[in-house]
């Protein structure tokens, strides 16, 4: 067998076609001027002899990238510059010719959704840089307004034809904004494997046209359209011109982040925007899709690596959808700029950001930038002001310790320099791991819990630290410690001293060790047979905690009298302060308490179900349960305070082996009250006594969910009472099922109370 340089044995040849009737391709030309050929069927099969069986060899010069692109050649789905038969190259399309309104109209929303499907995290090789006009626009790179135009040998063109002249400033716009938009991504902390994709292969994205020229075309082609009214009709001229007016918002919006220290001006543009949606919506009909000026061949002339990718359909409606979240939710970020206190603006991220569905990720980057850009806090505070107002809020309301005039204090001998050298060590420690909380809860909220996992860790060494500082204040100031009666009354406890520094530490760990736990369950990280244990240790968890908030607040109440009783009476300064602290206290406590009567009942209803065979186990041929507690606990094994309870203690606690299921069941119930009494007290705080100032409404919501989570666990433990009762006049198993509902059907996605019905 003769070829081109190559021999084939005819046994490969036979394996080759196999059983097939198809006749074998006709042999190459030999006549072929300027080649010889040469048959090495027989060097190829001695060569072939030599080789033992799976053995593999490779030229020395051939490369991988070679031979990758071997495997590529040829292929559609690989090599970018594959064109079928009777096709061509590039996109044939003519910018230039003229456009029906409503053609113009249908580009502009298939435009829309493919940039809501880049907000997505699509890249733009799929979405934007798909369509013919905007390639023209971008290539070559215009360095100016004039440069910028579908045909730039002859700009007479569209100047010829309005409709061009408007999907032109359109484009000017949307472009504009994609490229705000993704300067203010790649800024922040995102992850752009899960979030966002912002490559953007070679085209600028008119960065280097000034924002005020495009502001201008679209000015222009509004009043062009408004001389073209008569022509189109009231319907096609509100059409276009509300989509000329929302590009021109949108641009506006995207600059934000420059009126931090201005609310009003900030979000005057997001809220703009809202009553055009409307507009864009009920007009999106009349619009007549171009399919010919969207094509994937456009990606054959981007800076990528990757091979053409199918263009990412995405409906009008869903793209509508996440466009009116998107200004929503921008016009809702805005209220965070105005700062009340630290405790607020920690419950406004935490409310935000756990919103269904969750913000998308610009909104969530435009967050971190209001609030860590160029070391500010909201544009106008420093992170020492944020700091020491938590301090006076948790552990140190009206504390000398956070008195500026400590600063100016210069004898080394003086109380007060050791105040101010020592707290202000602390705070460098203190800065990143506090700040850190707010960064974490802008990311999605699979990040947020696996990032948290990491802080606690920080938060644990930060505990340290702080007990070391405390240590050396607390005898420095001579400071008395506290004697406290036991809870038992038979004596005395030992001597407890403040450590605010290191009780406040504490605090933010140990809620953040609940908030790992629950978001597992809101992520569905756990089996079915694994709810009850862990219920069992955020009942540990938030146990920990209430007692530990007991603990300030018997220090704070202490200095609370000491106020009082002083001579000259209070002050009104330090009164706010200190009826502050006792507030935040008091909705620590009943968080706590609700949490942990809450988790208690979950924990004792599932045990039952466990135990009645409701809820079957998955099979884990290869697992124990030793094994899956050390998963469910790794993230808690290097904390020292609260203890981990050993696998042994665990068991013992999740099982209850020496109480009844009837007794578990009226625990639970006994709990369920508690934690319902808490929570109707809590829905009726105030925004500064619930300290979501910014933010209440969403905080209140929260707490009503919780609650109607609590009124379906009592339900459900009320059924199954009554099953139980039943089945002891009746032999068998019970006739009754419990399902557990995924998470986003839940009243609370951090409370999965199990549906219990008839088989």
């Amino acid at each position: 067998m003769a070829d081109f340089g190559i021999g084939v044995p005819d046994e490969i040849a036979r394996l080759s076609l196999g059983h097939s009737e198809e006749p074998p391709p006709p042999p190459p030309q030999k006549d072929v001027p300027g080649v010889i050929p040469v048959d090495i069927t027989r060097a190829f099969r001695q060569a072939c002899g030599t080789l033992e069986p799976g053995q593999l060899i490779k030229d020395g010069f051939f490369t991988l990238f070679e031979s990758v692109s071997a495997l590529e050649i040829m292929d559609p789905k690989m090599d970018s510059g594959c064109v079928a038969s009777g096709d061509e190259f590039d996109e044939l399309y003519d910018v230039s010719k003229p456009l029906l309104p409503e053609e113009v109209l249908g580009i502009i929303d298939e435009l829309l959704c493919h940039e809501m499907s880049w907000h997505m995290g699509y890249p733009l090789s799929q979405t934007l840089l798909t369509n013919v006009y905007v390639e023209a626009l971008s290539m070559p790179d215009p360095a100016t307004i004039e440069l910028a135009s579908f045909v730039r040998d002859r700009p007479e063109l569209e100047k010829d034809q309005p409709m061009l002249q408007v999907l032109r400033a359109y484009c000017l716009g949307m472009l504009k904004s994609c490229a705000y938009v993704n300067h203010r991504v790649k800024s922040e902390h995102y992850y752009e494997e899960e979030d966002f994709v912002t490559n953007t292969y070679n085209r600028t994205l008119l960065t280097r046209i000034p924002t005020a020229d495009i502001r201008n075309a679209i000015d222009q082609a509004r009043d062009l359209l408004t001389t073209e009214k008569d022509k189109l009709g009231d319907q096609l001229f509100d059409a276009l011109s509300a989509r000329l007016q929302f590009r021109k918002v949108f641009l506006d919006a995207a600059e934000s982040p420059q009126h931090m220290k201005n609310p009003k001006l900030a979000q005057a543009p997001w809220l703009a925007a809202l009553p055009l949606l409307p507009v864009i919506k009920t007009t999106h009909s009349i619009g007549k899709p171009v399919e010919d000026a969207f094509s994937a061949k456009l990606q054959r002339k981007l800076a990528s690596t990757m091979p053409p990718r199918a263009i990412v359909k995405l409906e009008f409606d869903d793209a509508f959808a996440h466009l009116s979240r998107l200004f929503t939710d921008g016009s809702e970020l805005i209220d965070v700029l105005n700062y009340h206190d630290s405790q607020s603006l920690l419950t406004f991220v935490r409310n935000f950001q756990s919103k269904k569905p969750q913000p998308l990720v610009y909104i969530r980057t435009l967050l971190q930038t209001f609030l860590f850009d160029s070391m500010q806090v909201l544009g106008s505070m420093s992170i020492r002001q944020l700091l020491d107002d938590d301090f006076s809020i948790i552990t140190l309301p009206a504390s000398q310790l956070l008195d500026r005039d400590n600063d100016e204090i210069e004898a080394i001998q003086d109380i007060r320099f050791t105040m101010s050298q020592q707290l202000e060590l602390f705070r460098q420690r203190a800065a990143q791991p506090f700040l850190d909380i707010f960064r974490t809860f802008c990311q999605n909220r699979c990040r947020v819990r696996r990032t948290l996992c990491h802080v606690i860790r920080d938060w644990e060494n930060l505990q340290f630290d702080a007990e070391d500082i405390d240590d050396f204040l607390q005898k420095a100031a001579q400071e008395h410690p506290r004697i406290q009666q036991n809870s038992s009354g038979s004596g005395l406890s030992e001597p407890m001293h403040s450590l605010p520094l290191s009780s406040w530490a504490f605090l933010y760990k140990i809620r953040m060790m609940e908030e790992i736990v629950q978001l597992g369950f809101e992520l569905e990280v756990y089996q079915p047979d694994e709810i009850a244990g862990m219920y069992w240790y955020l009942n540990y968890l938030a146990k920990s905690r209430l007692q530990h908030t007991e603990r300030i607040k018997s220090f704070v109440v202490q200095k609370v009298d000491e106020a009082r009783h002083r001579s000259g009476g209070i002050d009104a300064t330090v009164e706010k302060q200190l009826h502050r602290s006792l507030s935040h206290i008091r909705l620590s406590l009943l968080d706590a308490a609700v949490t942990w009567e809450l988790s208690d009942a979950l924990a004792s209803l599932y045990l039952v179900l466990n135990r009645l065979h409701l809820i079957k186990p998955v099979n884990r041929p290869y697992s124990t349960d030793k094994l899956r507690y050390d998963l469910r606990m790794k993230p808690f094994a290097p904390i020292g305070l609260p203890a981990l309870p050993t696998f042994a203690e665990f068991t013992a606690s999740t099982l209850q082996e020496d109480v009844a299921s009837a007794d578990l069941l009226e625990q639970a119930s006994r709990s369920i009250l508690g934690a319902k009494k808490g929570l109707e007290t809590m829905a009726k705080l105030s925004d500064e006594d619930s300290f979501s100032v910014g933010s209440h409404a969403q905080w209140t919501a929260n707490v009503k969910r919780t609650l109607k989570s609590c009124i379906a666990t009592s339900l459900a433990i009320t059924t199954l009472q009554k099953a139980m009762a039943n089945s002891q006049t009746s032999s068998g198993p019970l006739p009754f099922k419990a399902d557990i509902p995924d998470p986003e059907k839940t009243y609370h996605e951090w409370w999965l109370v199990p549906s219990i019905s008839s088989a």
